[in-house]
């Protein structure tokens, strides 16, 4: 299991186009993928569960990743998140 906390930067949150990229890079991985934001906990491959977490500038995440490729998993994601979903 990897576990990272992780901080949305870009100004508009996590929306349509944020979630389905977190989606798309989540599913090259047989790994699954959980993320955390309050008391809530969702599928992270899971368009409408990234939605649902209503993540906004400056929110802070965990990301669970659990499997084979875990640790890849991981870092694909965390480079999302580091490079603001290509949203500059």
């Amino acid at each position: 299991m990897v576990s990272r906390t992780l901080k949305v930067t870009n100004r508009a949150g996590i929306h349509a186009r944020p979630a389905a990229a977190i989606v798309k890079t989540a599913n090259r991985f047989k790994s699954d993928l959980f993320l955390e934001k309050d008391t809530m906990k969702i599928n992270g491959k899971s368009i409408m569960g990234i939605i649902t977490l209503g993540a906004t500038h400056q929110s802070t995440i965990t990301m669970v990743c659990e499997g084979p490729d875990e640790q890849e998993m991981a870092d694909a994601i965390t480079l999302l998140f580091e490079n603001r979903f290509e949203e500059g």
